[in-house]
This record gives C-alpha cells, sequence and structure tokens, in this order.
C-alpha cells in the first residue's frame, strides 16, 4: 500500500506500510529520529522549575528582514500536513516558499495568510478538507506534498517589528515516491482591475504536464452593489483567445447561486467563509474551490483568468475597479517555470 493510494480513501488506512512518520517543529527542528525535546531551559523559560524534556521551546520569533528556515528535509518523502499559529501582524507581512528537489527557485510563494485562506490579513476560520483554520488562528494544510530528493521551507519576515510566538509542526512519511507523482505549487497574485480590462489573472506562464486542484480569492470591493457577476476561464493547452473551460459567474465558480444571498459558507471543496462589511470599510470577500475530485488536467500549459463584473442601471454589465488577490494551487511536473516577481510588503497590505 502505497502513500497515494492512502490518500484516495479511508479504505486504505488500516493497511500497514514501510513509510517512517518524521515530524518537525521548534522543539525538534530536524525532524531526527529521538530529536525532540532536548532544549535546555533557562532560568527565564517557563519549564526552568521541571528541566530538560518539557516544554522549552515551543516556538521562534521571526526577527524583521530575515529568512528561517523552517524545514529542510532529504527525501523521497511527502508531506502530509502542516499546521501554523502566529499573530495576524504576520499574514501578509512574511512569505512562504517551498522549493522541491534543490530547485532554485520556489515553486509556492505566498504570504502565509493566503496560503491557508486567510486573506486580506484577516483572522477567520475555513472548514475544508485540504484547508482549515481553527479558532483562533490554527492554520492546518493536508495538500500531499510529495518530493523525491528534497524539501526546503523558509518564512521571510518583512515586519517591520520581531514576530514572536510563532508556533509551527510539519508533518511527512520518508517513503519512496511513485514515478507518476508530480509536485505541488502554488502561486499568489494580486491586481487592480480597470474598466478597460476588468479581469484578474489568476496564473499564467504554466509550462508542463499537470492538474490545477484549488483556488483562493481575497476579493475587495471598491464599489456598492454586485461585485460577482464575472466569469473565471481556464485556457488549456495552446487556447488563445477563447478558453476551453468558461464559467458563468463568480458565486456559480465557487458553486454558490444567485448572489449568494449574503450568506457565507464552507464545506469541505468549496466555500465562502468571510464577507465582511463593516461601517467605515469597504466590503471585503475570501472564497475557495478545491478540485480535489475534478482536477482540471493540462499537457502542456494552463492560464486562468476572473473578470470583475457588476451591474449598471440600465441592465448592461459594468466593467469593476476591483482589488482582487488570488491563490492558485497545481500539480505539474518540474522544472518549472519561474513566477513573477514578489510584489514588495506595501503592495501586499490590505485596504
Amino acid at each position: 500500500m502505497t502513500i497515494s493510494s492512502l490518500l484516495t480513501g479511508l479504505g486504505g488506512l488500516p493497511m500497514l506500510s514501510e513509510a517512517e512518520t518524521r515530524s518537525i517543529c521548534a522543539e525538534n527542528p530536524t525532524g531526527e529520529r529521538a530529536g525532540g525535546a532536548k532544549a535546555i531551559p533557562s532560568e527565564r523559560d517557563a519549564a526552568s522549575m521541571l528541566g530538560e524534556g518539557w516544554k522549552v521551546r515551543p516556538c521562534i520569533t521571526l526577527e524583521p528582514g530575515s529568512t528561517t528556515v523552517l524545514a529542510d528535509i532529504t527525501g523521497p518523502a511527502t508531506i502530509q500536513h502542516i499546521w501554523i499559529t502566529v499573530d495576524p501582524a504576520a499574514y501578509r507581512d512574511t512569505i512562504l516558499r517551498f522549493y522541491w528537489d534543490n530547485e532554485e527557485t520556489p515553486s509556492i510563494e505566498a504570504p502565509l495568510g493566503d496560503f491557508f485562506c486567510n486573506g486580506h490579513a484577516l483572522r477567520y476560520n475555513v472548514n475544508s478538507l485540504m484547508v482549515a483554520v481553527n479558532p483562533v488562528g490554527g492554520f492546518n494544510s493536508y495538500w500531499p506534498m510529495p518530493f523525491r530528493e528534497h524539501a526546503l521551507i523558509t518564512i521571510e519576515s518583512q515586519h517591520a517589528e520581531p514576530i514572536r510566538g510563532f508556533f509551527y509542526q510539519i508533518t511527512y512519511a520518508l517513503h519512496e515516491v511513485s514515478k507518476d507523482s508530480a509536485y505541488l505549487h502554488a502561486q499568489w497574485r494580486r491586481s487592480m482591475t480597470t474598466r478597460a480590462c476588468p479581469e484578474h489573472v489568476i496564473l499564467d506562464n504554466v509550462r508542463g504536464k499537470g492538474h490545477y486542484v484549488g483556488t483562493f480569492l481575497a476579493w475587495t470591493q471598491l464599489s456598492n452593489g454586485w461585485w460577482g457577476e464575472g466569469e473565471i476561464k481556464f485556457y488549456l493547452d495552446g487556447d488563445e483567445e477563447y478558453p476551453t473551460i468558461c464559467g458563468t459567474g463568480t458565486e456559480d465558480y465557487f458553486c454558490g447561486a444567485w448572489g449568494f444571498g449574503d450568506e457565507t459558507y464552507s464545506t469541505p471543496f468549496l466555500g465562502y467563509p468571510l464577507y465582511r462589511r463593516e461601517s467605515g470599510e469597504v466590503p471585503r470577500h475570501g472564497l475557495y474551490r478545491w478540485h480535489v475530485l475534478d482536477p482540471i488536467r493540462f499537457k502542456q500549459d494552463l492560464r486562468v483568468t476572473i473578470q470583475a463584473l457588476g451591474w449598471w442601471p440600465n441592465g448592461k454589465y459594468e466593467p469593476l475597479t476591483d482589488d482582487i488577490a488570488s491563490m492558485a494551487y497545481w500539480y505539474q511536473t518540474e522544472p518549472h517555470n519561474a513566477f513573477p516577481e514578489f510584489p514588495p510588503v506595501h503592495e501586499r497590505w490590505s485596504r
């Protein structure tokens, strides 16, 4: 029984495996066998009266301008679960990066909060199969992340002050990885749509073979009225002017209907967990959809866009100037094309 088959259903859960489980955290930063709880407390530590082997180093501090290695793993292996919690000040001011098999450019690059579907640097709960955010700000990822040679996970802090109390746990299985296993990729983008071109690019310049598995949007509405009339489009394998897959509306892509009726929801594969409309603020939205049972396959290339449309009073579509940030999640073969230059911190702040 392989790890990949175990992930396809609970029927394989009782089956024995030769895989070995390891887990990295501040108490065992290398994940080595019998490597946990070795920190020696000082007199200032809460564990000073208990001594070595107790809760001495449960978290770390991210210093301004620092890049911290969270995991440095020799494969073959599959990362199975990631848990992180930290103050919301880190949600847009820190950058998660994952590098597979010694590549120079990251396959995953995103603000910490957006990777876990907490956009706008806001904290709210998400109850889905692949990403769960639990009270109060417990980030969980269950995306399977296989790799063959090496995995490097870093977090860069661009916050002006030290970020204290950064807790993390990265659990993985050492095992042989199937030759058919692709690598998880995730990319963050943000743009301001215009009346001339009311379209946000979720993903572009993907080359290789793979399948698209998820979308998260942090949508900031800059005008009153309905904002989600636009369509999502998937351009596959040489599509140019016209896409192979075309949606019928933003709420339809996230499998709601009729403008959501001002209701939020969070389900295993799709959700609209955030609708925030506070006095003195512009409306903000958070939406996710996981293509777990319906992955979008491509053999050569992939481009994904979404339109920002509302309604004019005369019943015609209104092009909107909205602020849209997105996460795209997909699996593909390596090597991958380098991502666009990551925006500086002041271009990631929420309004």
